[in-house]
């Protein structure tokens, strides 16, 4: 079975708060497999990958994220699946 693969920016104050950390732990308990990263526009990277519920999950928890981010937009896209095992933080780009 193909596993489901969506690309979310997260856009506002999501840097510098513990965004990453808070997204690896959040897909984590949902399951998910995929990365995160900052962007150096100043928004947040997420590639999840999974059960299209938990990917909905995440997307619904990402629009309050932790605590001293402000988020003004979660933008969602359609993603291919790149063969993520385990979910990480990688570099900014």
């Amino acid at each position: 079975m193909a596993r489901h693969a969506e690309r979310l920016n997260v856009q506002g104050r999501v840097q510098g708060v513990g965004y990453r950390w808070w997204t690896m732990q959040a897909a984590a308990a949902l399951g998910l497999e995929g990365w995160v990263r900052n962007r150096r526009d100043g928004s947040v990277e997420i590639l999840a990958i999974g059960h299209a519920t938990a990917i909905e999950a995440l997307h619904e928890s990402c629009r309050e994220g932790p605590r001293g981010a402000v988020v003004l937009a979660v933008e969602r896209y359609m993603a291919e699946d790149d063969g993520s095992v385990g979910f990480e933080e990688r570099p900014t780009v």
